[in-house]
């Protein structure tokens, strides 16, 4: 059976066709697959080992060595995150304008070696840090904090690493997913599992970084962890380079915002305009490669056509097509599960933050070994992994046989199991939190830093989830030519979690009064913040599943094709592609 998107019988797919390096058409035998894939994902792999090995630990470094108080180096982490996440919507869009999902990679990826670099350098020369702090000074307070002459090129370096990681992170996933032609029945499947094997292989690259790199950054030197990470990236866009005669590449078509902008325009312009008597009569109807839904109807209005005028309907500022309404359309349908997706985000910038805190205040012996704080993130990436792929070996081919559906379970259902998961996380770190402080102040007993893993088990479970669902419902939901745009949409509910987290910090420590959000821990009420945080995860649960319910698929047509005796399995669309590939059966 063959995927078609359109209700003319066009495919989205064939509609922007895919090319080799020298612009011809591909040859599916010599081009895309797992091999041009697998090259695409060692930059993701460099990025996250790039971004997690600074994101993990960076906290320790701005407490310890900076001598910055805990809630602003929360805040300063959970800032370079956001906006990291918040620049995938430049990449994308600079991608989808101009660029090409294959050049903004290679381009954002040398942004990013070099912010390494600076990074390195501001770790490494002495006068970029203040003096050196005794025990005694610690305790009173009386450490003098970094200036901000100092913190100049940390800054510098952070924001320019943010700056490519965005623009790596928005493309990388569609360019990969470019790899596989989805009107192949074959490659369809295979791209189901490249998003989740993408995630294990950023899980790889995670793991790596809160073990060897963390380890590196505590034990030899922060500048020889950060150089080893540039280095990586370097060998990375060596290795994307070398790829470029088996890739398959999808030409830019315009930016998707100007597209966006347009139509709102027209449609606002045209808001006295009656509707006309059939959607027929709208134009470009008839050659649209979207069908026409009633969804967001006032937008219609944009294409509607002047009587009076027939120059007029080539001119995408005087009328827009069905196709360009039904585009957007498609885009404002995402954004409310894009708005209830931030809180997660949310729950996960605790543990690059005040869980790595938490571990600094507790028994980190393993005999004579002291583990690094940062390194207790291992548990959350293991988790990641072990979920990753039991997802892809055993939660989904048994989804699939009990609801006889192709994804086993659909975007919007790994993402509500996400949520719920972390609700669970927090409760079990307000819990524990209690546990330790009042350990410590009864007993003068530190508990050990173990007792962090069920949550990071919990958030990690929830981001195997929530992180796969998420990537694949706005790719896979989006228009064809604004996959990188709706990635960067992806990545910017990512990116709204950790400013989010960066507003309830000061709002709660203004609030409270610095009561609950202590550099020292043990005098502060850190359990009351988790568990602030689990109750708007469940308000925000409930929202979700509303909106959820109401959410309909991309309407997708599969073609059977004459004497074919294969079977597919059902989509996770809406009944009515099944109705049309049983009509065609009875034909």
């Amino acid at each position: 059976m063959v995927l078609a998107t359109s209700h003319s019988g066009k495919d989205g797919a064939h509609a922007d066709p895919a090319v080799d390096f020298r612009g011809n058409p591909v040859d599916k035998s010599r081009t895309g697959g797992w091999l041009a894939a697998g090259l695409i994902l060692g930059t993701e792999l460099s990025e996250r080992i790039c971004v997690m090995g600074i994101s993990m630990n960076l906290v320790t470094y701005l407490v310890g060595e900076l001598h910055i108080s805990s809630a602003k180096s929360a805040t300063i982490v959970t800032n370079f995150m956001g906006t990291l996440n918040l620049l995938g919507l430049l990449g994308g869009f600079l991608a989808d304008a101009k660029l090409g999902r294959y050049w903004a990679v290679a381009i954002f990826a040398s942004i990013t070696a070099l912010g390494l670099s600076l990074l390195t350098m501001a770790t490494t020369i002495p006068t970029m840090r203040p003096p050196q702090c005794d025990d005694y000074r610690k305790q009173h307070y009386q450490c003098i904090e970094a200036s901000g002459n100092q913190l100049a090129l940390l800054y510098a370096a952070l924001y320019t690493t943010a700056l490519g990681g965005g623009g790596i992170k928005s493309n990388v996933s569609g360019f990969g997913s470019d790899q596989f032609d989805q009107t192949d029945p074959k490659e369809e499947k295979a791209m189901h599992f490249f998003f989740n094997r993408f995630y294990f292989c950023i899980s790889i690259g995670s793991l790596f970084a809160v073990i060897v790199l963390v380890y590196i950054q505590d034990n030899v030197g922060r500048g020889w962890g950060y150089g080893i990470s540039a280095g990586t990236m370097v060998i990375a866009v060596a290795v994307l380079l070398c790829g470029t005669p088996w890739y398959r590449f999808k030409k830019p078509r315009g930016s998707p915002l100007t597209t966006i902008w347009r139509v709102s325009l027209l449609a606002w312009k045209k808001r006295r305009h009656p509707y006309p008597s059939h959607p027929s009569l709208l134009n470009d109807y008839d050659s649209a490669a979207v069908p026409h839904t009633e969804k967001f109807k006032y937008l219609d209005k944009a294409a509607i056509m002047d009587p009076t005028s027939s120059a007029q309907k080539n001119d995408p500022w005087i009328v827009s097509t069905v196709t360009e309404v039904e585009e957007v359309k498609m885009v404002l349908k995402l954004i409310p599960i894009w708005s209830t997706c931030i809180l997660f985000w949310t729950v996960y910038s605790q543990m690059t933050t005040f869980t790595i805190e938490q571990a600094t205040f507790m028994n980190r012996k393993v005999g004579s070994l002291v583990i690094p704080s940062g390194s207790y993130s291992t548990f959350l990436f293991i988790t990641i992994l072990l979920f990753t792929s039991l997802n892809e070996r055993l939660f989904i081919p048994l989804a699939r046989k009990i609801t006889r559906n192709a994804q086993g379970l659909t975007s919007l259902q790994r993402i509500g199991i996400g949520l719920f998961l972390s609700i669970l996380a927090m409760v079990a770190a307000a819990i524990i939190e209690k546990e330790r402080r009042e350990t410590v102040i009864q007993q003068n007993t530190m508990i050990s830093a173990f007792w962090l893993v069920p949550q990071y088990f919990l958030v990690g479970a929830g981001e195997a989830f929530v992180y796969v669902g998420q990537l694949e419902f706005f790719i896979r939901e989006a228009p064809e030519r604004m996959k990188s745009m709706s990635t960067g949409l992806f990545l910017s509910s990512i990116s709204m979690g950790f400013f989010v987290s960066s507003l309830l910090v000061s709002l709660v420590d203004k609030a409270t009064k610095k009561i609950w959000l202590r550099s020292n821990l043990n005098k502060g009420r850190l359990n009351n913040f988790y568990w602030m945080l689990a109750v708007l995860g469940l308000l925000n649960l409930f929202i979700f599943l509303v909106f959820a319910r109401g959410h309909q698929y991309k309407v997708q047509q599969y073609i059977k094709p004459k004497n074919s005796e294969e079977k597919e399995l059902k989509t996770a669309n809406d009944l009515t592609v099944l109705e049309m590939v049983k009509e065609e059966e009875m034909i």
